[in-house]
């Protein structure tokens, strides 16, 4: 999308373009401040591309006694179900469950936070009934379907093996199959609301920020030719997920440590058996270590994750490693070995880390996932940090940080507005694939994206954009017809096609192990 007008007068720097940047560059637009979002990468290319892409309450997090993030959580979910129907449905998930007792101690000495060692138990019938009957409770939407059991073999109940479960306990969540479309969606709404306040918003990616005294330099990461633009912030929103803590070193501003994230991996497989074991509907179970994993049907395959692993070094640089994949390719074989699954049959996978707080937690489970507002005193203009936050709680996350800085700057919290019943449109992709997508009309979508949506890159365009990770069809010719639109819409130097289409071939081959 071409960038307004930009006034420099004081606007609000938004450091981070994913999803909790985007939605709190929408509710400042929508209170009519003037917002510069800038990251030093791609929009969505962090945590937010490599999340499980699920809108959902938090079932586990009932066991931690976090019942007000539940509460949230699913209020958000029902919001989303809601305002965001291009993006967010339903989703019927599936727990297979052994025997009826399993699990009660372990589960009671981790509310109370005394306990949780030892080899993890098996959840019985009994408390994933009590869990699911919380979860129901706690929803205020009823839209949705209710818990049930079911024994194997169950029309419409995944054909689970009889040596995984004994039952199969279900209830309702939501999916979000592509956040990073979402994220364009958030920023385009932003742009609208700016339009309609009298303010104005800028997206600046591949940039980085400098703070001197009160005056922020912002210019891109490479050389490129753009100018430098300083000015004085009114104020500087952190939301650069697992990179905040480098965020404020490079800024730089002194700040204790903030950031503790762990690895998440999940692999994703084009295998038919398995899709069709799945249907629409997703399985929820848990690892020999107590760690969930999901088998969650997406595009026409399967997402199976994830881990969770502690991690230090660039956030960029995780990758899914053998072990992660034979640990999810494990649960598989458990839950459906009919199916056959193989590493041969995992088409690619992806690795992020969560922006999670830094806790001595006693394991990476127990890392709450509460966001947290965290105000940096050193700054000589005002600087929050968002620590924490999920997809799920996205808007709201953004309506609390929003209603915090503006109230920093002299606003009633009584008078800031909020996006609680604004609709969240679809874009071109969503347009594009509810009219059936025809090739006639395909080519000049692609132009419109490239020129719309703050597209730079020929990585931008097949990991986010149009999201060609999940066409089974993609290849060189088509990386080299994208790369030709790019050129052709003065986003690619003459003469580079080649040398740009072989970074992306390298960079699918080494961070997704997609093999083109």
């Amino acid at each position: 999308m071409p960038d307004a007008p930009f006034s420099l007068d004081r606007p609000i720097l938004i450091l981070g373009g994913g999803i909790n940047g985007a939605a709190a560059a929408r509710e400042l637009t929508l209170n009519g401040y003037s917002v510069l979002l800038v990251d030093q990468a791609d929009l969505a290319s962090g945590a937010t591309a490599y999340s499980s892409r699920l809108i959902h309450g938090g079932l586990r997090y009932l066991e931690y006694g976090e019942f007000s993030l539940v509460k949230e959580s699913l209020a958000e979910r029902t919001r989303l179900l809601q305002l965001a129907p291009d993006f967010v449905r339903p989703l019927r998930l599936f727990i297979p469950v052994k025997n009826q007792l399993g699990g009660l101690w372990q589960s009671a000495t981790k509310f109370l936070g005394i306990g949780g060692g030892g080899k993890p138990e098996s959840r019985g019938l009994a408390l994933v009934r009590t869990g699911l009957w919380m979860y129901d409770t706690y929803a205020q939407d009823k839209t949705l379907p209710l818990r049930s059991t079911h024994k194997l073999g169950e029309d419409g109940v995944p054909p689970v093996d009889a040596g995984a479960a004994a039952w199969l306990a279900a209830y309702s969540d939501a999916q979000i199959p592509f956040p990073e479309r979402f994220v364009v969606a958030l920023l385009r709404d932003a742009q609208k609301a700016a339009d309609e306040n009298g303010c104005t918003l800028r997206v600046l990616t591949y940039h980085r920020a400098r703070l001197e005294n009160d005056i922020v330099h912002v210019g891109p990461t490479s050389e490129n030719g753009q100018p430098v633009l300083s000015f004085q912030p009114s104020a500087i929103i952190n939301a650069t997920g697992a990179w905040v803590d480098e965020t404020l070193q490079k800024l730089p501003v002194s700040s204790r440590r903030l950031m503790g994230g762990t690895k998440g991996s999940h692999f994703f497989t084009w295998h038919p058996q398995l899709r069709e074991m799945l249907s629409a509907s997703g399985i929820y179970t848990e690892a020999a270590d107590g760690r969930p994993v999901f088998l969650l049907p997406l595009a026409e395959g399967t997402l199976v994750g994830t881990t969770d692993l502690s991690f230090s070094g660039d956030p960029a640089t995780a990758v899914a490693t053998a072990e992660e994949l034979d640990y999810l390719l494990d649960e598989v074989g458990d839950i459906f070995p009919a199916a056959g699954v193989t590493r041969a049959d995992i088409a690619w996978h992806y690795s992020g880390v969560r922006p999670l707080p830094h806790v001595d937690a006693k394991s990476t489970a127990a890392i709450t996932r509460r966001h947290q507002l965290v105000w940096n005193e050193a700054s000589p203009i005002p600087l929050v940090s968002l620590v924490g936050g999920k997809l799920t709680t996205c808007r709201s996350l953004a309506e609390e940080t929003a209603t915090a800085v503006l109230v920093r700057l002299g606003e009633s919290a009584a008078d800031v507005r909020n996006s609680r019943a604004r609709v969240i449109p679809g874009g071109v992709l969503e347009k594009e694939r509810q009219g059936g997508g025809e090739a006639a009309r395909w080519g000049e979508a692609v132009r419109r994206i490239i020129r719309e949506e703050w597209v730079t890159t020929l990585g931008d365009l097949v990991e986010r954009r149009l999201l060609l990770l999940y066409d089974p069809q993609l290849d060189r010719l088509m990386l080299e017809g994208l790369a030709r639109m790019l050129q052709e819409e003065g986003k690619l130097a003459e003469g580079n096609i080649d040398s740009t289409v072989d970074v992306c071939v390298i960079r699918l081959r080494t961070h997704f192990g997609l093999k083109i």
